[in-house]
């Protein structure tokens, strides 16, 4: 199956695309474009693999689902289009930045900034329906991006993996804390960032691990 994804992230997943599971999937989110309002844009669907190549991931973030009000999701987690209101959970990360680095983030919530930086902004579930969340939940979207946080567990070093809520931490059973940092907190929503969100410090932890490797740390900003 041709699937247009970057050619990095090709060659690292391009045994998934065969496999029944991805066929299902693909049929199943074909016919829900077709059906349904659905987010977001089907362009956009790997933008999170499009702007980070494999070889250049140096953070990950994992959401959980795509936003699912208008105009919110454009393929990367926890990011919002620059016309759009912050939603309370980025508010959240942009309040830990602050404190954490004495950095002012940016007005608008897109995060592609981070992307081209070496953040793979990867929610588990890459399409959702319009105000249903979850709705695409339970459909093949999970098995594709474990593997995607499987490759880069296994081929790459010192990558720092933010996991932020029980959801996200469910995923620090394929990284390998020898080779990698794994940096667990409470999820940032206002449900629970009181509980271990604020004053995390995974933004300074993850340059300060970056740096100490040779590499160059993200601008937070």
């Amino acid at each position: 199956m041709d699937v247009r994804i970057d050619t990095t992230w090709k060659q690292q997943l391009a045994a998934e695309f065969d496999k029944p599971y991805f066929v299902q999937l693909t049929d199943f989110v074909r016919h829900e474009y077709q059906t349904q309002q659905i987010f977001p844009p089907a362009r956009l669907i790997f933008n999170a693999f499009d702007l980070c190549p494999f070889d250049r991931v140096k953070v990950v973030i994992i959401g959980q689902d795509p936003y699912h009000g208008i105009g919110q999701a454009h393929g990367l987690s926890f990011s919002v289009n620059e016309n759009i209101e912050l939603p309370p959970s980025l508010r959240n990360i942009y309040k830990e930045i602050r404190s954490d680095l004495g950095i002012e983030p940016l007005p608008h919530g897109n995060l592609e900034r981070w992307a081209r930086q070496g953040v793979l902004l990867l929610n588990a579930t890459l399409t959702v329906r319009a105000n249903i969340a979850g709705s695409h939940q339970g459909h093949g979207w999970e098995q594709f991006t474990d593997c995607a946080i499987k490759a880069l567990a296994t081929q790459r070093e010192h990558i720092v993996f933010m996991l932020w809520g029980n959801y996200a931490q469910q995923k620090a059973q394929f990284i390998d804390p020898a080779k990698h940092l794994i940096l667990k907190s409470v999820h940032p929503s206002p449900l629970s960032a009181s509980r271990g969100w604020f004053g995390s410090k995974h933004f300074s932890k993850a340059n300060n691990y970056l740096i100490a490797n040779g590499l160059e740390p993200i601008d937070w900003h």
